[in-house]
């Protein structure tokens, strides 16, 4: 009430709502308001203007608890925005930065940034030629990633997406680098899970969980990968590097198309509104490697989704083959072999991490793949046994040697050098 107090005092314009589609109010009066503005209800809760007619205002609700028909509404004359800065480092936060669990420091409020920011312009960009290690062998042998780079994370559900990001997420955070997650209408134990794992590693200090669980609201739900694009800006600001982790999008898109249908809007294919590709590409052009302050600092956007029997075909999958700079496939039939992480080498894709190598690391990539690729087709010959010519033996006990070297325990970070060593170890062998 003192919220609605002190805006209505403020701007001296309010509404009234007239009509209710959860999550979507429509609301008279507010004759100047703005879209994206924020607004607020008598009882407190928060909304967001989403379209405006000729005699009602669309409001985006981000409570799940409802309003009634004749409530009063205030107009803010402020965009959503969040509180952002250093300070919030260790917390738990959700897409508006109130904190969900109590951080070993209090969370204080910083600066407020919008949560809607525009991507930077194409002068601040510089060549992505830093490179970020994941900790895994099989990725940074021969997918290499840079920082700044946007690299999609696909595969089915639970192919191992969850432990290689938490495996780099450890490694990236024990460098410096700031780590920022954002969980996605996730189940409320899964969470916590992510919460207690970066206190048991003892990196916390260097990550931001940007939360909503699954009984939120639609709309709020849907803020929370622009938030965590904005605390990475907020960050890039102080001249740190960091990595987003947007898990995921798939959900984010379902909440998008649901809000989409709510609202009336012309559904497309799959049901999706026709905006859902620039709503991807908006917040991921917010990624990459920038100039600032005569030096590069880089956000680094690690976006997954969930296919269905590895089925690229679907909108959202494609469309975010199509934003981003790559992507690592998880394929649960791999992970039936036994190979640990999942990953498909043969149809993941890294289109900008390779120019992050040493001359020598880049060959050596490319002379593995094309070795791992033939013996791939050898595969079927393995059948005849001691028919089988000497050299053809040889390249296919190699390549299950390399392959065991993929191999990786659960969390476990691989240092740069060993993998190199050990892999050349190999190599070198008949």
């Amino acid at each position: 009430m003192n919220l609605y107090k002190n805006y209505l005092d403020k701007t001296k314009e309010y509404g009234v709502v007239e009509q209710i589609e959860y999550p979507i109010i429509y609301a008279s009066g507010l004759p100047a308001v703005k879209r994206e503005e924020l607004v607020v209800f008598e009882a407190g809760q928060l909304g967001q203007v989403m379209n405006l007619s000729k005699n009602l205002v669309e409001i985006l609700l981000f409570s799940p608890r409802l309003v009634k028909i004749g409530t009063k509404v205030a107009r803010s004359s402020e965009a959503v925005a969040v509180a952002v800065g250093q300070k919030i480092l260790g917390s738990v936060i959700d897409p508006l930065g109130l904190p969900l669990w109590p951080a070993p420091i209090p969370v204080k409020s910083g600066s407020n940034m919008p949560i809607y920011g525009f991507p930077p312009p194409l002068i601040s960009r510089v060549k992505i030629k830093r490179p970020l290690f994941s900790g895994t062998t099989v990725v940074d042998m021969l997918l290499p990633l840079g920082k700044g780079q946007r690299q999609l994370i696909a595969g089915d559900r639970k192919a191992g997406k969850t432990s290689f990001l938490m495996t780099l997420a450890k490694l990236q955070a024990k460098e410096g680098n700031v780590v920022i997650f954002a969980l996605i209408g996730k189940k409320k134990s899964e969470i916590k899970a992510v919460k207690m794992f970066l206190e048991n590693e003892k990196i916390s200090q260097n990550c931001v969980i940007v939360a909503t669980s699954s009984d939120n609201s639609p709309g709020l739900i849907s803020l929370t990968p622009f938030t965590a694009m904005t605390v990475a800006e907020s960050f890039k600001k102080d001249g740190l590097d960091s990595v987003v982790i947007l898990d995921d999008l798939t959900t984010h898109a379902h909440f998008y198309r649901e809000i989409a249908l709510v609202g009336k809007r012309f559904p497309g294919r799959e049901s999706y509104p026709g905006d859902i590709f620039y709503t991807h590409a908006k917040l991921l052009e917010r990624a990459g490697n920038f100039k600032y302050q005569e030096r590069e600092v880089a956000i680094t956007a690690l976006p997954v989704v969930e296919t269905v029997e590895n089925d690229f075909t679907s909108l959202v999958v494609s469309n975010l083959i199509g934003i981003t700079d790559g992507h690592l496939l998880f394929d649960s039939r791999i992970k039936d072999l036994g190979r640990s992480p999942a990953i498909d080498i043969f149809l993941s894709v890294t289109r900008v991490g390779k120019q992050t190598k040493d001359p020598s690391s880049r060959e050596l990539g490319f002379k593995l793949m094309a070795f791992l690729s033939q013996v791939e087709k050898l595969q079927n010959l393995a059948q005849f046994g001691p028919e089988l010519l000497e050299k053809t033996k040889q390249d296919l006990e190699k390549a299950d040697r390399i392959y065991k070297l993929f191999n990786q325990s659960l969390y476990q970070v691989i240092p740069q050098e060993k993998q190199l060593k050990e892999l050349l170890q190999i190599w070198g062998k008949p």
